[in-house]
């Protein structure tokens, strides 16, 4: 079959690093094809000199047989290439057809515009509303304005990273029906994603990174998930395992808990009622954008309520801010790596001293203990495989894995009897997501209390023992996880609340600043 696009020899350096070295592999019209790897593999790199935000050192591409070395986006969205990237580039503040036309060269007056919205959208299963503000959407609809921006474009190759991140399982089915549409009418899809399984549902062919180079090819679908995770990380992967001790007593009561969002596009909190018991596992999930980081910052104390929504040994901490609560053992990591969970221009070791001060004693006498907090973050790494130069290395330098076993091992090591978790695996790799998730399922054997907020369901159903959906700010009744089906879940995230009845209901807190 002809190739669509060609790549040959296509080599990218970095100071102390190779990012891509050597790689060739092709693509057919109308094939999807999956880039696979571990964090840290090159598949970024590779997309985005496809894409024209990267010039390659060496080698060559061929696009409809022709010579293409696109130095800018414009000119590969000119040639046929459009990417719908992993983190969305939208402004919540605009309409839906004002954002679609930020990204286009030539935008047609709005009205038109808005009525090529509407026909495309509608044409391919994903239908929008051209004047709605995007901060009213939901994160599925988000994915869709993303995705219909592309559309316009007439792409003949569409590059998708994690596109269903942040997506319901029956969202998934749409977007996978509406990308076999788009194969079928000729166009060739790159696919990137670490949810295997999808790889082996959608994908014609896969293309596996390792450390820069090609290590293999394959027909994904001829493959189970664990062999392809192996051809990813070089070994066998062991699944995570756990002791199968009863949970202890009630930890963490939470008990109508309502908190007003501090983002003016988030959603409040409504009456959120749960518990946790020692060694136990809740996982909590949800598309994304329906309570998540308010609840993590409620729980965390980055956002105050009345004492006695959260109760921590049957203790009322609700008024708490985060170091208070960390020194009773109530730790957090969120879901934002750079930024929140870690300041990027920070060393690993000032990173580490940021929320471990307190509990393993890095300072003394109102003075930094400096080499027990390089002590400390030397542990982290050894403990949780964190492949960096040292500790002396800044945040932002680590890629997005070895950066999440960081944050997560900071955390696991100060020895929490509550620990709350958003998005621990978000777009890491096989390797270090399974990694992270034993670190998790060790701390509940060892008696702590976890509550694991994810949209990645596989990953709940994996590691928790009750499962709650967030939609709306609200959580739904908790249920065995074990035993619950896709389409049940999905049922849970899409709104069926079957809220379980409140013991109380206490008043709405606005946000108060840590």
């Amino acid at each position: 079959m002809t190739s669509l696009l060609t790549i040959e020899g296509l080599t990218k350096a970095y100071p102390g690093v190779v990012a891509n070295d050597d790689v060739t592999f092709a693509i057919a019209p109308g094939e999807v094809h999956a880039l696979l790897g571990e964090n840290g593999a090159g598949k970024s790199t590779l997309v985005k000199m496809i894409y024209g935000l990267v010039r390659p050192d060496a080698g060559q591409m061929t696009l409809h047989r022709q010579p293409f070395s696109p130095s800018k986006p414009s000119e590969a969205r000119a040639r046929g290439v459009a990417m719908v990237f992993q983190h969305f580039s939208l402004f919540e503040a605009l309409s839906v057809a004002e954002n679609v036309a930020l990204g286009m060269e030539d935008p047609p007056p709005q009205r038109q515009l808005a009525r090529r919205i509407r026909d495309v959208s509608e044409a391919y299963g994903l239908p929008l509303d051209p004047d709605r503000l995007v901060g009213d959407l939901s994160a599925g609809e988000r994915q869709r304005v993303e995705i219909i921006r592309c559309l316009l474009q007439d792409p003949k190759l569409l590059i998708m990273d994690e596109p269903t991140s942040v997506l319901t399982p029956q969202e998934v089915e749409v977007l996978f029906k509406t990308l076999r549409t788009l194969a079928a009418e000729g166009t060739a899809i790159l696919y990137i994603s670490h949810k295997l399984d999808e790889i082996r549902t959608l994908c014609d062919g896969a293309t596996v990174l390792r450390l820069g180079r090609v290590v293999g090819s394959c027909n994904p679908r001829e493959k189970s998930a664990s062999e392809l995770a192996e051809m990813m990380v070089g070994s066998a992967l062991k699944p995570p395992a756990r002791d199968g001790a009863e949970p202890g007593e009630i930890v963490l009561d939470v008990t109508g808990l309502s908190v007003k969002s501090a983002n003016p596009f988030g959603t409040s909190l409504k009456n959120i009622h749960f518990t946790v018991r020692a060694g136990e596992v809740l996982g909590i999930g949800g598309v994304a954008g329906n309570g998540q980081d308010e609840l993590l910052a409620a729980l965390s104390g980055e956002a105050r309520a009345v004492p006695e929504a959260v109760k921590f040994q049957g203790r009322p901490v609700g008024h708490l801010g985060p170091n208070e609560r960390r020194v009773l053992g109530i730790l957090s990591a969120p879901e934002e790596r750079l930024g929140h969970a870690a300041a990027p221009d920070m060393s690993l070791t000032e990173n580490a001293l940021l929320t471990g001060a307190i509990r393993e004693g890095l300072t003394r006498g109102g003075f930094l203990r400096w080499d027990a907090a390089e002590d400390f973050a030397r542990r982290i790494v050894k403990e949780f495989d964190v492949r960096t130069p040292g500790v002396s290395n800044v945040a932002r330098a680590l890629s997005g894995g070895n950066l999440q076993k960081f944050v997560i091992g900071r955390e696991v090591l100060q020895r929490p009897d509550v620990l709350v978790v958003n998005q621990p695996t978000w777009g890491v790799d096989a390797s270090a997501a399974a990694a992270i998730r034993q670190a998790l399922l060790d701390l509940a054997a060892r008696g702590t209390a976890v509550i694991c907020i994810s949209q990645d369901l596989d990953e709940l159903m994996e590691i928790s023992d009750r499962f709650a959906a967030l939609n709306g700010g609200r959580l739904t009744a908790r249920r065995p996880a074990k035993g619950l089906t896709v389409e049940e879940i999905g049922m849970m995230m899409g709104g069926a609340h079957d809220m379980e009845p409140p013991a109380q209901t206490a008043p709405e807190v606005r946000h108060v600043e840590a």
